[in-house]
């Protein structure tokens, strides 16, 4: 039986042994999954552990420089498909108050000694300025939004042209200074229990109806009920809350928050 030709000496990564000894786990369960069925040669085996590298170093190396990288936020602003003279803007009053730049949640995120202040993100119908504690800020001005009744600490800023954000411009600056004050103060958003979250009609009539819905339900952690019950109440229409609990119901039985795979 002919062997395989041995593979070139590796040399050495600058990612450090913790990324050198992801790159070989996955590179072996591929090869043990695959050869033990004949589905792959060698030299497939030795394109896909590049594949598998480059993409490794993507998600846990390249990842760590964001917060670093200007660029970063430089593509995102060159892709916008929309609000893209708003959002430079937006991020020009962020840097100008003295904010560290990072890139979180796929969008620009500004940060005081590691603690977020604000992100700017965009929307169909406006972009925005979202003050993570924006609960917490006086907003003597009256222009801090709730997105829904169950967003608990953060509060956006909406805009809908670039002038607008001009003729604020000191008042968002007020604002960011504010909210880098909270965070001095080590101020925290009162968060409501799990228990005072209101569980839809729809999906109190399931947890009625199936006593082991109920157990399982009640066995989740709170961060998981509390997924379960907002995304439920999103739903302005009963049909639709009525459709997200029976398509989510073999998730809760399986003890799965609402992210889990």
């Amino acid at each position: 039986m002919l062997r395989s030709p041995r593979a070139p000496a590796r040399t050495k990564r600058p990612f450090g042994r913790g990324v050198e000894r992801l790159f070989d786990c996955n590179v072996f369960k591929m090869r043990s999954r695959l050869r033990s069925t004949g589905q792959m040669s060698y030299k497939q085996l030795i394109l896909n552990k590049i594949y598998i590298e480059l993409t490794l170093i993507e998600d846990q190396y390249l990842k760590k420089s964001y917060s670093m990288n200007p660029k970063v936020v430089d593509r995102f602003l060159d892709r916008a498909k929309k609000w893209k003279p708003e959002m430079t803007l937006l991020r020009e009053i962020c840097q100008d108050c003295g904010l560290t730049e990072e890139f979180k949640w796929m969008h620009p995120c500004y940060t005081y000694q590691g603690k977020n202040i604000v992100l700017i993100h965009g929307f169909k119908e406006y972009c925005a300025l979202l003050f993570h504690k924006g609960a917490l800020l006086k907003d003597t001005d009256k222009i801090l939004i709730q997105q829904t009744q169950n967003v608990q600490s953060a509060r956006q800023i909406r805009f809908t042209g670039l002038q607008e954000i001009m003729d604020l411009k000191s008042t968002i600056k007020a604002y960011i200074f504010e909210a880098v004050e909270v965070e001095k103060a080590g101020l925290e958003v009162p968060m409501k229990k799990t228990s005072e979250f209101k569980i839809p009609d729809e999906f109190k009539e399931a947890l009625d109806k199936d006593p082991d819905l109920k157990t399982a339900f009640q066995s989740l952690t709170p961060g998981r009920q509390r997924g379960y019950l907002l995304y439920f109440s999103q739903a302005k229409q009963s049909a639709t809350r009525a459709n997200r609990v029976e398509k989510l119901i073999p998730k809760i039985l399986q003890g799965k928050g609402l992210n889990d795979q």
